[in-house]
């Protein structure tokens, strides 16, 4: 049994290296060895001043945040409470009081 690392676009275990590389052949994804060590870690997820966050913080908007499909701003000072983080580009998933749940950016959030 190899100890090579499954794929992580599709999972598949039928991995092989080739040089400094990692192949996938059901994919055909590549990806170098330096990546598969960073994809064991897990993920820290920081602020916009690099505090490292975590589910249930409490957070303020630092920019002025326009609604996408609508002429609401969520406001710079807006406090946010009971955070949940997620995957993805907006990787903060709440609810803010008078605009409902919405999803968030950690780049636009500081935490309080």
């Amino acid at each position: 049994m190899s100890d090579l690392p499954s794929c992580p676009q599709c999972h598949s275990q039928h991995t092989y290296a080739d040089g400094d590389l990692f192949i996938c052949p059901d994919c055909a994804h590549e990806w170098g060895q330096d990546a598969a060590v960073a994809a064991t870690e897990p993920r820290v997820w920081k602020d916009a001043y690099g505090n490292v966050l975590k589910d249930g913080d409490s957070v303020t908007v630092v920019k002025d945040l326009k609604i996408k499909g609508s002429s609401s701003v969520v406001k710079v000072g807006t406090k946010v409470k009971n955070i949940r983080l997620i995957e993805g580009d907006h990787d903060i998933d709440c609810k803010i009081e008078g605009f409902g749940s919405m999803q968030l950016k950690s780049e636009f959030i500081k935490k309080a």
